[in-house]
């Protein structure tokens, strides 16, 4: 029975791609890339020699339909993305909500993502937590901002480099300047740095130190006590 696999890879080192992800890329009859150039040199560093096609968020759904063809035709297809595992931002869930509404089956096989160290490596509450993935570039971002400013369990964003710096004056203005966040930037490679403390310490440090490669931001969720503390302020300034 044809199956596709989606297959993590590493996010940085390359020492975190799995034996079983090897043997799948290699055994199946196509993988499909985000970039072929960067997959290129992934596959050429493990020996891997199966036929590529691109796969992104711009050709996405204009592929799935032959996609899907050839996987009822007998096909072993793996899907893959430029780092981590597809579908976590990234291309992947049309073609997997396809397969599974045509009967296709599916199988993820575990591995990196971003998220994940980044969470733990924060220090924060890990027990309950949300990702948001990128927030809206400009339509919907304040409203997003709005609702994420009453979340009480820890957030993980995406943020690009190049706008860290305003996203953080916008935490400031929606979180407050003292909730503690994390930012997690190059994470299993030489160069990984964790800065942890409030929005404001943050802030400081990334004004001074160029934010550079991918980065991940993780942010403490609202508390009860600090809503009480806030609640006993006004009642007190009322009376």
């Amino acid at each position: 029975m044809s199956k596709l696999y989606i297959v993590p890879t590493p996010i940085g080192n390359l020492e975190d791609m799995t034996f079983r992800a090897i043997r799948i890329l290699k055994e199946v009859d196509l993988i499909l890339a985000e970039d072929t150039r960067t997959s290129g040199k992934l596959l050429k560093h493990f020996e891997i020699g199966t036929h590529m096609h691109s796969h992104h968020m711009h050709n996405e759904h204009k592929t799935v339909e032959n996609l899907i063809a050839r996987l009822q035709a007998g096909e072993n297809i793996a899907l893959i993305s430029d780092a981590g595992t597809p579908a976590i931002s990234d291309p992947g869930f049309l073609l997997t909500r396809a397969c599974v509404e045509h009967g296709i089956a599916v199988e993820c096989l575990p591995g990196a993502t971003a998220f994940v160290p980044a969470l733990v490596n924060s220090g924060l509450p890990n027990d309950k937590f949300v990702f948001e993935g990128f927030l809206p570039e400009k339509k919907g971002r304040q409203t997003r901002y709005l609702t994420l400013a009453e979340e009480t369990r820890t957030m993980i964003l995406y943020v690009s480099p190049h706008k860290l710096v305003k996203t953080l004056a916008e935490f400031s203005t929606y979180f407050g300047e003292d909730r503690q966040i994390c930012v997690s930037r190059e994470l299993s490679k030489l160069h990984e740095e964790n800065v942890r403390g409030t929005v404001k310490e943050v802030a400081a440090h990334f004004e001074k130190t160029a934010p550079r490669g991918e980065i991940v931001v993780v942010v403490a969720g609202k508390t009860a006590i600090k809503e009480h503390k806030k609640s006993k302020f006004s009642d007190q300034s009322e009376s």
